[in-house]
């Protein structure tokens, strides 16, 4: 299952630091990549690098211009494939403007975490998929990096999914765990 109009987007700020402080993470190019791959699998219509630094916006700039040149293309066609739905943007707010303006709409914000989040009820990947089919605009699901989102991004959105493995000893990767938000949310054997 697929729903219709849904992006992703891998956030390196506003998001935390292990003491909870507010900062900037950095662009790697495995996150650019694997992210990318797993957004295509699922059917994303798009999947943004959200970052305000201008020099890490370049890298993911350099990344993608790779794959679509006629060497990339050459040793592995379903890279830039994968990467064709990519864009950075310098934040989440940027983000919401390119759906929008793609779209007609500004989508329903998702958020995750490996954690509850204050008083926000968590929703579960069953409500979050009927919450998609039913929706009369997009979606933009929100990852983050570091040690998570920061809470201003959270209490913005509509939705908050409910944690992968709640009380773990420690967080996943986000590749890890976006792939699994991704398959839970639109794979053949969705599991809540």
């Amino acid at each position: 299952m697929t729903a219709p109009s849904v992006y992703c987007a891998l956030v390196h700020f506003p998001v935390r630091d292990r003491a909870g402080d507010t900062v900037t993470s950095s662009v790697t190019n495995i996150d650019v990549h694997d992210l990318a791959r797993s957004a295509r699998t699922y059917g994303l219509r798009g999947y943004f690098v959200v970052t305000p630094i201008t020099a890490q916006r370049a890298l993911v700039a350099r990344i993608l211009e790779h794959w679509d040149s006629p060497a990339g293309q050459k040793r592995m066609p379903e890279r830039g494939d994968a990467l064709s739905i990519c864009a950075s943007a310098a934040s989440v707010d940027e983000a919401i403007a390119m759906i929008t303006e793609r779209e007609g709409l500004a989508p329903r914000l998702v958020t995750t975490s490996a954690r509850p989040e204050g008083s926000l009820r968590l929703s579960t990947y069953a409500e979050e998929r009927a919450a998609m089919s039913a929706a009369n605009r997009p979606t933009l699901l929100l990852f983050g990096t570091g040690h998570g989102l920061q809470k201003v991004l959270v209490e913005r959105s509509d939705a908050l999914l409910a944690p992968i493995r709640p009380g773990s000893y420690n967080h996943l990767s986000v590749r890890a765990a976006a792939a699994i938000t991704l398959d839970r949310l639109f794979g053949d054997s969705s599991a809540d």
